[in-house]
């Protein structure tokens, strides 16, 4: 069966936004038997959950605060609770981590949850806030972490929304770069090597060409970051594991195979550095359950370099789940006409 693989061309976007650094909601520290994890929550609490987990070097305000603040994703967000999630010590402000060692002293004997744990920290968040089962969204790191929680637990997974995702282990150029910005993180040091790793990580290398604003913004924002706990979210990041999905192409033995059961919509750049494990992942999923988008003119951070037509893919995969019906394109477009003769 042909792959569904979706290549929107766009015209070009110029940015000259900036991370807005007010936030939105309440927030709340939930503990689990791994340690607590940050979240913040926007939106009423009794209606639907969406969850979002963030990539490294960004947190639930760098990585989503723009996005969903973005004046077309109101409508949507009237219908929903977004539940931001943090890794351990990503969050704004987070104190360093490994201090809370018996003699408080050592560090080094700080265990970081692995990727697997990460995952599995997301059931007492759930816990915590009642939720039953929610829609994920996360970028990298965050996408691989939700789709490890999905595989082991298929009913709380309502679907997946991921960008820039990637299911295989680290690759030896990977795991070579990423050492070596442990290396530096680890004597709690941002390095001009690390941000321009990071960079290059977020946004690929023809929108830090074309975007210097852009760029800018976050590499300031990479000042912010606790590098120590950085270090330590690296760590588990590129010693994960190949997640394993297998596609069966025998109806009758889908179920017997280690896949994702829910709608999943994959989302990259055209110039994004990470389109091949993207394409890698879709051709591993259930092409009756998958949808590949690659968008045109933009790189590795589609929610800042294209927020409009990630918005409105966000919108058709919901209501391709009967979610929103009430939100026409048509009703979207006259608005956006409206504020633009403002």
């Amino acid at each position: 069966m042909a792959e569904k693989l979706t290549d929107i061309e766009l015209d070009g976007i110029s940015s000259t936004r900036t991370l807005d650094r007010e936030t939105t909601g309440t927030e709340e520290n939930v503990e689990t038997s791994l340690g607590l994890v940050h979240v913040r929550v926007q939106g009423d609490r009794s209606k639907t959950a969406i969850l979002t987990y963030h990539d490294i070097g960004l947190n639930d305000i760098t990585c989503f605060h723009g996005f969903f603040s973005y004046d077309d994703m109101h409508d949507i967000l009237n219908h929903f609770c977004v539940y931001h999630v943090n890794a351990p010590g990503q969050e704004e402000g987070a104190m360093p981590l490994g201090l809370g060692a018996t003699d408080g002293s050592h560090p080094d004997v700080f265990q970081y949850p692995s990727v697997d744990q990460l995952a599995d920290m997301i059931l007492p968040v759930m816990q915590h806030f009642q939720i039953r089962r929610f829609i994920g969204v996360g970028v990298g790191a965050g996408a691989n972490i939700l789709t490890r929680f999905a595989l082991c637990h298929p009913k709380a997974v309502d679907s997946l929304f991921l960008i820039n995702p990637t299911c295989q282990k680290a690759g030896w150029t990977e795991w070579a770069y990423q050492k070596m910005n442990v290396f530096y993180l680890k004597k709690g040091t941002m390095t001009e090597f690390t941000k321009n790793y990071l960079l290059w990580h977020w946004f690929g290398d023809k929108t830090l060409e074309d975007n210097h604003d852009l760029a800018h913004v976050f590499k300031e924002a990479a000042n912010k970051v606790n590098p120590v706990n950085l270090c330590y979210f690296i760590e588990s990041f590129i010693r994960r594991s190949d997640l394993g999905i297998v596609r069966e192409h025998d109806t009758a033995k889908k179920h017997e195979v280690r896949t994702l059961h829910c709608n999943v919509m994959l989302v990259t750049g055209d110039n994004s550095p990470h389109v091949d494990s993207t394409v890698d992942m879709n051709s591993k999923l259930d092409p009756m359950e998958t949808t590949w988008m690659k968008i045109a003119d933009c790189g590795g951070m589609p929610l800042e370099e294209q927020p409009e037509k990630v918005c409105d893919a966000f919108r058709l995969f919901l209501q391709g789940m009967g979610y929103v019906p009430s939100l026409s394109q048509c009703k979207i477009v006259e608005k956006r006409a409206s504020s633009h003769h403002r």
